[in-house]
């Protein structure tokens, strides 16, 4: 059941993202029309052959706009996933390692971060720091690490003690050696896996930031934003909603399909 449930995961994960990835590279190229050219006399025009995904309010054809959103929407999964991973494994190594008074100080500080509810954090620090994608990255960057770095630590502390980390101390190398060298690239595929449930719980929070206007600010085209300049026409434009958020959708079953294949290939579980 495994061996032919991992590669149709795997498949389908690597499909879906290849799909965006490649709308993302192509979008002057793909996009049938300019995403923010408005055109006053094709305002909220249905389904049809000219504008397959239909028209906004401004006229916009929503194709091209969720083409083009891929690029803003891809940007935010990869780098808000990216920077919390690095800082994360970094000092949930260090605390595994070193132990003692450090791996308390540093477990205090998680423990003070995971008190506050995650989007309620997020949103007031983005409220500080203005909105904007930079805000958007930094909020994740203070945020998101408190999970790698429980994960990471959680198996330095298991693997500092096995016999070929302690043949590595008796031979006399340093201890930075056997921290990146030996420890750190076994303990590292949790993460890994982890990272991949991570980008789609960022996906929706960039999305969700966008819905609320503290993310990607109009005019650009970003799915979150899309569905939240539709919302008001839902009844009668049902279509301006209704694709940004089958997009957002399909690129996040992508990541926790993908996920869920390397966790099998990789014996991680979740």
């Amino acid at each position: 059941m495994l061996h032919t449930r991992r590669p149709a995961a795997l498949t389908a994960g690597l499909a879906i993202l290849a799909l965006f990835v490649l709308a993302a590279l192509l979008a002057n190229l793909v996009a049938p029309y300019d995403p923010i050219a408005q055109d006053g006399a094709a305002r909220l025009v249905a389904l049809s052959w000219a504008h397959p995904f239909g028209t906004d309010n401004f006229g916009r054809d929503i194709l091209s706009r969720v083409i083009h959103g891929a690029r803003v929407d891809l940007q935010m999964a990869l780098i808000g996933v990216f920077f919390p991973f690095v800082i994360g494994t970094v000092i949930g190594s260090l605390a595994g390692f070193a132990g003692g008074v450090v791996d308390a100080v540093l477990m205090r500080l998680i423990d003070i971060i995971l008190a506050f509810p995650f989007l309620v954090l997020m949103l007031s620090i983005i409220a500080i720091l203005g909105p904007g994608l930079t805000s958007f990255y930094i909020a994740m960057a203070l945020v998101g690490w408190v999970s790698y770095a429980r994960l990471v630590r959680a198996q330095i502390l298991v693997l500092k003690s096995a016999d070929y980390a302690v043949a590595a101390a008796s031979l006399g190398f340093s201890r930075p050696r056997i921290l990146f060298r030996h420890l750190l690239p076994n303990a590292i595929a949790g993460s890994l896996v982890f990272s991949m449930s991570d980008a789609v719980l960022v996906l929706l929070s960039g999305a969700a930031i966008s819905y609320l206007g503290l993310g990607v600010q109009p005019p650009v085209a970003e799915w979150g934003v899309m569905v939240a300049e539709g919302q008001p026409f839902v009844t009668q434009a049902w279509w301006i909603t209704l694709f940004p958020g089958l997009a957002i959708v399909l690129l996040a079953f992508g990541f926790s399909m993908l996920g869920d294949a390397l966790g099998e290939l990789m014996g991680v579980h979740e």
